[in-house]
C-alpha cells in the first residue's frame, strides 16, 4: 500500500499504481467528474499517471491555478486535429501554451484565410462534442520516427530524431489524431468548451531564418465563455486605447526607422512627460531626495567591477574612442556610487538618498520593441538609498508608502507585491542572499501587507520586490521596483566610516516608482484611455469663439488663465462652434469654454465637460476655482 497525502493534510492508503482518477473516483464522484489532471509532489500529470509510491497530490480542477495550463495545452491538440480533418495535407510541427492561450505552427503551401479559421474553429467544437478520450502512450524514439515518418509528418518525424534513442516517449492520442507530446492533457475532449481562433501568422520552422516558412495560427482558451467573453472584450478595448494609436491621433509621440526603439516627443506629450516628472521631482523633496547627474558613457573597466560586463554585455551599447572601451548606461547605479564615493561619509550622514531622471539605453532585440512601452532609450524616477543593515527596513517601509500615495495619484489602487528571488547567474555568497531577501520580508510584514514570492526572478546583484498594477480593463503591469544590495558598493569601494571610526561597505537599495517614464507614460494613455484627468491633460481647457465679436475676449481668457500657470489654448477659427466643440472633443481636453455675446459682455464663460455635460455659465474666477481644486492635489 502507499500513503498519498492530499492537499489538506489528510492521508489516504491506497494499492500501488493506483491511478490519480481513481484516487478522485474513491473521494466522490463530483470530484471524479470535475478532475482535468493531477499534480504529484508538484509535478502536473495526466489522471491516468500510476501512483507507484507515497506522495503528496493535488487533484486539478477548474478551480486550480494550474487548469488554464492543461487546458491550452489540450485545445491546441484539439486545433492540430480540426485542421487536419479539414485540410489532410497539411503538416504539425510544434504547439505550446503561451499567455492567455495557445498556437500551433503548421506547414501547408495554401494560406490559411479568415474563412479557413472559421471552419477549422467549428470542426473543434463538432470534436469537443464526440467527447473523445485522450489517450497516452509510450514508444521508443526509432519507432516513433518511424511512425510519424510513414504518416508523413517529416517536421515531427525530424523533431523526434534529435532526442536521444534511449528515451521512452509520450504520445497522446485522441480519435485519428495522435501527437508527441510531453503532456498532460484533459481526458477527454469534452472538457474543452472556451475557445477561440484569432489570427495566423508566419514563423519560421524551428525559429531559423533560413528554414521553411511555417503558418502560426494562434488561439485563447479559457475555463467558460463567460471567461472568453471578458478577455476578448478586453482584447477590443486594449486595441481602441492603444497608446501608439492615441499618440497619433492626439499628437504625443511618434517613432521612425531611422531611431528604432526611440521616442521623438510633441509638444503636447512632452508636457505629459513634464508634469509626471515634476510630480515625481516633488517625491523626491519630500522624502529627503538629493537629485544628481551623472554622464551617459562610462568606461568598460568599471561595468566590469559591478558585474554588468559579464552578466549584462549583450544589452549594453558600446562605443570606443582613443583606444578606449565605453559602454552606454543601460542604469544607473554604478555613476551613483561615484557621487557617494566622491567623499568620505560619517554613520551620521546614512541614509543618503540620491534621485535621477537618468537616461538610459539598452540593446533590446527589433522584435520586442512595442511603441513607447518597450524602447532602447528610456528614462527613469531613479533613486539609491545609500544606508547601514539596520536602516534598510524602515527604508523599504518609507519607500513602500511612497509608492502606494503615487499609483493612487496617477489612479491605480489594484497593486499586488512580490518578491523577485536570488537568479541562478548571480553574484555574491548565500549568506548575504539570505539577510537581504529576508529583509525585504520583515519591511512588507512591517507594512502589514500580502506578497508573492518568484523564486529565481531577481536581479545578479540582489532579490527585489515588484510593484503590479492592474489598470481599468484588468491587464497587469510591473512598474516600480525596490532592491537590496550588498555587492555592488563593495565591488566599486563604497565605505562609510562607522561609530568606532572604523570603515563599513554600505547597503545600496536601487528603487524606483514608476520605472521607465516612457512606459509609465504609455500605460497612463492606455489605463486612461487618452482621457487624462485635468491634472494630467497636455491641454487642460480651451476658450472658444461664436463669432469675431468676441476675439478680443477670448484671447484675454486665454491669457488670464495661462498666467495663473494653467495649460490653455484660445480657438479663434472662423469655423462653427460645433465643429470646433467636436474638434476638441476627440483630442480629450477636459474642459471646453465656449464665449459668446453674452458671456463676453458679463465676464464669464460656458464650460463644457469633456463627457459632454453642460456644466453652466460661470465667471473666470469660478472656473479658476475649480480647475485649480482639481489640480493642486496633485
Amino acid at each position: 500500500m502507499i500513503t498519498i497525502t492530499l492537499p489538506d493534510g489528510a492521508k489516504r492508503e491506497y494499492a500501488a499504481n493506483t491511478t490519480i482518477g481513481e484516487v478522485a473516483a474513491s473521494i466522490g464522484a463530483g470530484l471524479a467528474k470535475a478532475a482535468l489532471a493531477g499534480k504529484v509532489d508538484g509535478k502536473l500529470v495526466d489522471l491516468s499517471h500510476p501512483l507507484g509510491a507515497d506522495a503528496a497530490l493535488e487533484i486539478v480542477t477548474e478551480k486550480h491555478p494550474d487548469a488554464l495550463e492543461v487546458l491550452r495545452h489540450s485545445t491546441a491538440h484539439l486545433l492540430a486535429q480540426a485542421t487536419q480533418r479539414l485540410f489532410p495535407d497539411t503538416q504539425v510541427t510544434i504547439g505550446p501554451v503561451v499567455e492567455n492561450g495557445f498556437y500551433y505552427d503548421f506547414a501547408r503551401k495554401t494560406p490559411f484565410t479568415p474563412d479557413d479559421l472559421a471552419k477549422i474553429e467549428a470542426e473543434m467544437t463538432k470534436i469537443v462534442a464526440e467527447g473523445l478520450p485522450v489517450v497516452r502512450s509510450l514508444m521508443s524514439r526509432d519507432a516513433a520516427v518511424a511512425f510519424f515518418k510513414g504518416k508523413n509528418e517529416l517536421y515531427k518525424a525530424e523533431i523526434i530524431q534529435s532526442i536521444p534513442a534511449n528515451e521512452d516517449l509520450s504520445l497522446y492520442a485522441q480519435g485519428e489524431f495522435v501527437d508527441l507530446c510531453r503532456g498532460p492533457h484533459v481526458p477527454n475532449t469534452s472538457k474543452l468548451r472556451a475557445f477561440k481562433l484569432m489570427k495566423v501568422a508566419g514563423a519560421y520552422w524551428r525559429g531559423d531564418a533560413k528554414n521553411e516558412m511555417l503558418q502560426r495560427v494562434y488561439g485563447t482558451s479559457w475555463l467558460n465563455d463567460k471567461d472568453l467573453k471578458a478577455y476578448l472584450f478586453q482584447l477590443e478595448e486594449a486595441e481602441k486605447r492603444d497608446h501608439r494609436k492615441l499618440g497619433r491621433q492626439l499628437d504625443l509621440f511618434h517613432m521612425q526607422e531611422e531611431a528604432p526603439g526611440l521616442v521623438f516627443w510633441h509638444p503636447k506629450g512632452w508636457s505629459i512627460w513634464q508634469v509626471v516628472e515634476q510630480y515625481m521631482r516633488k517625491v523626491y523633496r519630500d522624502n529627503g531626495y538629493q537629485e544628481v547627474r551623472c554622464p551617459q558613457i562610462l568606461d568598460k573597466s568599471l561595468w566590469e567591477k559591478t558585474g554588468h560586463w559579464a552578466n549584462y554585455r549583450d544589452n549594453m551599447f558600446t562605443t570606443s574612442s582613443e583606444n578606449r572601451d565605453y559602454a552606454v548606461k543601460p542604469m544607473n547605479c554604478p555613476g551613483h556610487v561615484q557621487i557617494f564615493n566622491h567623499g568620505l561619509h560619517s554613520y551620521r550622514e546614512l541614509p543618503i538618498r540620491y534621485g535621477e531622471f537618468g537616461a538610459c539605453h539598452r540593446n533590446e532585440p527589433s522584435g520586442a520593441l512595442h511603441g513607447i512601452m518597450r524602447v532602447r532609450g528610456f528614462t527613469q524616477d531613479d533613486g539609491h538609498i545609500f544606508c547601514t543593515e539596520a536602516q534598510i527596513e524602515p527604508e523599504v517601509t518609507a519607500f513602500h508608502r511612497q509608492a502606494m500615495k503615487v499609483y493612487a495619484d496617477f489612479g491605480f489602487t489594484d497593486i499586488a507585491l512580490k518578491i523577485a528571488l536570488r537568479p541562478e547567474n548571480r553574484i555574491g555568497d548565500d549568506d548575504a542572499w539570505d539577510k537581504a531577501e529576508e529583509a525585504l520580508r520583515s519591511a512588507l510584514r512591517a507594512c502589514g501587507v500580502s506578497w508573492e514570492e518568484l523564486p529565481g526572478e531577481g536581479a545578479f546583484y540582489g532579490p527585489k520586490i515588484e510593484y503590479h498594477f492592474r489598470d481599468s480593463i484588468g491587464r497587469g503591469w510591473q512598474v516600480g521596483t525596490m532592491q537590496v544590495d550588498f555587492f555592488m558598493p563593495g565591488r566599486l569601494g563604497a565605505e562609510y566610516v562607522t561609530e568606532d571610526s572604523g570603515r563599513k561597505t554600505p547597503v545600496m537599495l536601487h528603487r524606483a516608482i514608476v520605472g521607465s517614464m516612457e512606459r509609465f507614460i504609455g500605460i497612463l494613455i492606455e489605463h486612461h484611455a487618452g482621457i487624462l484627468p485635468p491634472w494630467l491633460a497636455p491641454v487642460q481647457a480651451v476658450v472658444m469663439n461664436i463669432t469675431d465679436g468676441q476675439a478680443e475676449y477670448v484671447d484675454a481668457v486665454g491669457e488670464t488663465l495661462v498666467n495663473q500657470g494653467f495649460r490653455v489654448k484660445a480657438d479663434l477659427r472662423g469655423d462653427k462652434i460645433g465643429y470646433k466643440i467636436r474638434e476638441h472633443t476627440l483630442q480629450k481636453v477636459p474642459y471646453l469654454l465656449v464665449v459668446g455675446d453674452r458671456e463676453r459682455d458679463h465676464g464669464q464663460v460656458a464650460v463644457r465637460a469633456l463627457n459632454g455635460e453642460d456644466l453652466g455659465v460661470m465667471t473666470l474666477d469660478q472656473f479658476i476655482a475649480r480647475l485649480r481644486s482639481e489640480t493642486e492635489k496633485h
